[in-house]
């Protein structure tokens, strides 16, 4: 593998990242945004199953997860 390809790994590498971090923040916006009375619902990994969830919980895993792929991202 030359020095190029793996730049170019890296770079799609970091685009993807990127995304994920975007995609994140909007739920995150999402969720802050909601009504208290509203139901959040979250899906069961790897199914399509979702189960009824506390939306304060939901927004801070969220949060978290925001947080820990901002680190990911700035270590890259």
């Amino acid at each position: 593998m030359s020095s190029s390809d793996n730049c170019e790994g890296q770079s799609a590498l970091k685009e993807e990242m990127n995304k994920k971090v975007k995609e994140q923040k909007i739920v995150v916006d999402e969720l802050s945004n909601l009504k208290k009375s509203r139901r959040v619902y979250i899906q069961q990994r790897n199914s399509n199953i979702f189960f009824l969830a506390d939306r304060s919980q939901t927004l801070s895993s969220c949060r978290k997860e925001l947080d820990n792929l901002k680190r990911v991202l700035q270590d890259m």
